[in-house]
């Protein structure tokens, strides 16, 4: 099993060559939560996620014959980019397999870095199989993302730049998927200061960590598909398990709508931009706020290599889901005016309208009625009943959508 020593050693190693990233106190946040929170933006990393302290200490302890053989790895992206970009770097060959549906930022970015990508299967699992028997045929060096105890002593580096930086530190909230990272956090933390508490946060729809812990085995979970694409690890280490059965003092399952809203809160209220995976750890603080109240709680966001398309999807659903877009159907006469009218009234009520859509013939309508659907940004719920109780005063029928 990895010991304290193999992190320390590996933070000599890695120095230099990757951030140290900032943890800095938030706030917004410990006032929505109580506790007193800080952020360690692992995201700030070269590639954009923790994973490149683990990849690169195992790349550094490669003999010679080793590195000219070249490397091979599976991944859904950032650890993918860690050993893509330091392998380059250091001029070592590199394969890497992905599952097909991995985010096109990690893939391309993957690529871009120098590493040869294979995309291969529907899920992680798939991937990693194909990067073995590509392994065998190739006789590469396989890096796994976090069975393997150079890359979990990588990964808990982070623990010790934590004590430096949050000395009177109570907690720590990790993201769970293999285990690597919480495994080598916790055992730097909990080998230097036992009395911090370590929680570990993974996707309710994947929760192979929490299942392993309470079966005191590794257990197998049934593949899920989730935005927290990063953690999603349908089997925890052999390596790792026992580290988080010595360590963690408990891993909590976030689900979907409340990974998607913190990734929105980071956005929109930190300026912080975090994957799936990166935001989990805000996710399972908002929902366990009350039992942390009055700790000083760190936060590992370990990522931000988000697709920006998701970033636009979640930031419509979240504007929905707190009112501030709203989709109005509402029925006028089908007379020269009326619409104009009727855009006169929700710009008197300040409602800014972002698409409109005039349909004449809608079987909802009788003759000489119009259906207006509306989308309009508003200040929120309160904003959207003023308007509908402002409309139905004038005549107007109106149904709201979603």
């Amino acid at each position: 099993m990895v010991g304290l020593a193999d992190i320390e050693h590996a933070r000599e190693r890695i120095r230099g060559a990757v951030v140290e990233t900032p943890c800095r106190r938030t706030i917004w946040l410990s006032k929505l939560s109580g506790c007193e929170v800080y952020l360690k933006l692992e995201s700030l990393q070269a590639t954009g996620s923790f994973k490149e302290r683990g990849a690169l200490n195992r790349l550094l302890l490669l003999t010679d014959a080793e590195r000219a053989r070249g490397v091979i790895s599976a991944s859904a992206g950032n650890h993918a980019q860690g050993v893509a970009f330091h392998a380059g770097r250091l001029g070592i060959p590199a394969t890497i397999c992905m599952p097909e549906g991995t985010p096109l930022v990690k893939a391309t970015s993957t690529r871009a870095y120098g590493a040869h990508v294979v995309l291969h299967g529907a899920n992680y699992d798939e991937a990693y199989e194909e990067a073995r028997r590509l392994q065998a045929h190739e006789g590469r060096v396989f890096v796994h993302p976090f069975d393997d105890d150079a890359v979990i002593a990588g990964q808990g580096t982070i623990g010790l730049e934590l004590l430096e930086q949050v000395p009177e530190l109570d907690v720590a909230v990790l993201a769970v998927g293999g285990g690597g990272l919480i495994g080598g956090v916790a055992l730097a933390l909990k080998e230097k200061r036992p009395g911090v508490r370590v929680i570990g946060v993974e996707p309710s729809v994947i929760p192979s960590m929490q299942a392993s812990l309470a079966a005191g085995k590794r257990v197998t979970v049934n593949a899920a598909s989730t935005i927290a694409d990063g953690i999603a690890c349908r089997t925890v280490g052999e390596r790792t398990l026992p580290l988080a059965q010595r360590y963690v003092d408990e891993v909590v399952t976030v689900d979907e709508e409340e990974i998607a809203s913190a990734i929105l809160l980071l956005l929109e209220r930190e300026k912080t931009v975090a994957e799936g995976a990166g935001a989990a750890p805000f996710a399972g603080l908002l929902h366990r706020r009350e039992a942390l109240a009055g700790k000083r709680v760190v936060l590992v966001l370990s990522g931000g290599n988000i697709d920006v398309n998701l970033i636009a999807r979640i930031i419509e659903r979240g504007l929905v889901k707190a009112g501030r877009l709203v989709r109005l159907v509402i029925k006028i006469s089908d007379r020269p005016g009326s619409l104009a009218r009727l855009a006169a009234a929700i710009a008197e009520q300040r409602a800014n309208v972002i698409e409109i859509f005039h349909n004449r013939t809608s079987s909802r309508s009788a003759l000489g009625e119009a259906l207006v659907e509306v989308t309009l940004e508003t200040r929120g719920p309160d904003h959207v009943a003023d308007l509908r109780r402002f409309l139905s005063e004038r005549g107007y029928e109106v149904e709201q959508e979603g």
